[in-house]
């Protein structure tokens, strides 16, 4: 390979690019460079389930995006982390499976995204996978080097939940990722032997034995280099290295863009390509101007439903002294221990409105809770969570920079609960939680209601609460929207070309035109898994 031109750059080696990178580099003829702004995956945390909270908050392992002063969260301000590492937010994230539901993906092709109905995209969420366990094989696939397992961690509580929601109307669904997401059940996950299965260790890992793939860490890209309307290169400077000189790498084929539903907009506004008006605004030449880049961006907040419970152990015991170490030690060889688990654990998909045709309402429980204003410190009571979300929310925002320095950050502005749909829904899960907690399955392990308390009862009581105490599932979507070049806040195409500029793709969250009903981790691996047979064939 030439030191410095390949056929395709790949930017970024999140959760997408892994996957691209070792799909495109399974032709040995076919050369591919990886810009990764963070370091190699060697931090002991990233492996081990539980230790995420060691590494979403870490600088280190994330890009640590903060939103400004949010009007309807009463004045607060989020925290946004997006992973900076090989494997990006796949080696720092919560690790839940979830594809969501058919009519997401048929209201994208609906929208002018041809191939893009659930029926089309089916076989590229089944490709990536390997379901461990029982499973229907029209839906789940079986050759994939994504371990997806169920949980295998026992608790008294997640049979309650189960039961409890079955005794208020919820059926039980035994597989959330089988076509029919409605119910209660728990949570599939990215882990294997009690271990993270990040993109990383899943696709990059194996791929960087071959000689045709070269991926450089610490690379932080500054500029997409345009010749006319064409992508031609991309100039990256050793991240943390005020002084390192700029570099420049060139693409004979594609430039393929995979930063993230952050990253990806504020490299194409710093490249001179957005809102003609932003990019003037942040002293940037416009080069290409394309609306839509930064907008639409949308994210799930989440309020967090905590109560005290009796007469059982929680995690917030498991996780101290003798107990502690006993889990550890279980971990160590395999067996199953709080180490292994995920943050959310059981997951309820229900409808805000019975009148409405399919969910509009994800419900996650974990017997554990958290000290309020101190990150992933255990509570000393035995306590559960349950947050409960829009799953489709309508408020939108943006994300813009305000200088043309890529060492800047961006303004990012989720814009949570502006629209009164998302609202309502929030109320709604609010009471579906508070009534599962009265079930007489759940009831007799809930000592008292911590949040919001049960002086809190009137809907503006409630909303209150929601404003002040919801926080993001870092489901972050929509910045570099997919649709057909008459939609003018349309950034890319139904093959994730970007319009009018030739040789640019964006692969990643960032293009989804709508929120999936869910996690955006599954739906991330098939975006992917489908570019990269879009990009081999326009190869051919």
């Amino acid at each position: 390979m030439s030191p410095d031109k390949f056929d395709y750059i790949i930017i970024g080696a999140g959760t997408a690019g892994c996957l691209l990178a070792e799909r495109l580099t399974a032709d040995e003829r076919t050369t591919v460079c990886v810009l990764e702004s963070g370091p190699m995956d060697n931090n002991p945390f990233i492996s081990i389930p539980a230790g995420f909270l060691k590494t979403v908050y870490n600088p280190k392992t994330s890009w640590q995006f903060e939103t400004p002063e949010l009007e309807a969260l009463n004045g607060r301000s989020m925290s946004l982390p997006q992973g900076r590492v090989l494997g990006g937010s796949s080696a720092v994230n919560g690790m839940v499976y979830n594809r969501g539901q058919r009519h997401d993906y048929d209201r994208w092709a609906q929208m002018g995204n041809r191939g893009w109905a659930y029926d089309d995209i089916l076989p590229y969420f089944r490709k990536s996978e390997t379901r461990i366990g029982p499973s229907d094989d029209h839906y789940r696939g079986k050759n994939g080097a994504l371990s997806v397992s169920d949980n295998d961690w026992s608790h008294v509580l997640f049979d309650a939940f189960i039961a409890g929601a079955q005794q208020i109307g919820i059926p039980r669904n035994p597989d959330h990722n089988a076509g029919d997401q409605a119910g209660v059940g728990l949570y599939q996950r990215t882990i294997k032997n009690g271990r993270r299965v990040s993109s990383a260790h899943a696709f990059l890992r194996p791929a960087m034995k071959r000689r045709n793939l070269d991926v450089r860490t610490h690379a932080q890209v500054s500029s997409i280099v345009l010749e006319g309307k064409k992508a031609s290169s991309v100039r990256y400077v050793r991240s943390g290295d005020n002084g390192s000189p700029e570099r420049t790498v060139h693409a004979r084929r594609e430039i393929i863009l995979c930063g993230g539903t952050i990253n990806s907009p504020r490299l194409l506004q710093l490249s001179g390509i957005g809102p003609g008006e932003v990019l003037q605004s942040a002293g940037i030449r416009t080069l290409h101007n394309l609306p839509g880049v930064g907008e639409n961006f949308r994210d799930h907040c989440v309020p967090r439903i905590v109560a005290r419970v009796k007469g059982t152990s929680t995690i917030n015991q498991y996780a101290r002294g003798l107990r502690l170490g006993m889990e550890i030690a279980k971990w160590a060889v395999g067996r199953p221990s709080i180490l292994g688990l995920q943050p959310a654990m059981g997951h309820i998909f229900w409808k805000s409105d019975e009148a409405l045709d399919y969910p509009d309402l994800q419900v996650t429980f974990t017997p554990a809770s958290y000290k309020q204003g101190y990150i992933g410190l255990l509570d000393d009571f035995p306590g559960i969570t349950c947050g409960a979300y829009q799953q489709r929310p309508e408020s939108r925002g943006h994300v813009r920079v305000t200088t043309s320095s890529f060492r800047d950050a961006p303004v990012v502005d989720p814009n949570y609960l502006s629209n009164p749909s998302d609202q309502r829904v929030a109320l709604a899960g609010v009471k579906l939680v508070r009534r599962l907690f009265a079930s007489p399955a759940m009831a007799k392990y809930i000592d008292q209601e911590v949040l919001p308390g049960i002086d809190a009862q009137s809907d503006d009581e409630l909303l209150n609460f929601i404003r002040n105490f919801s926080f993001s599932v870092y489901h972050l979507i929509g910045t570099s929207k997919m649709g057909p070049a008459s939609d003018p806040m349309a950034v890319v195409d139904d093959e994730l070309r970007v319009h009018g500029i030739e040789g640019l793709r964006v692969v990643d969250a960032s293009i989804m035109p709508t929120m999936p009903s869910g996690n955006t981790q599954a739906p991330t691996y098939m975006i992917a898994e489908k570019a990269a047979g879009m990009i081999k064939a326009a190869a051919k």
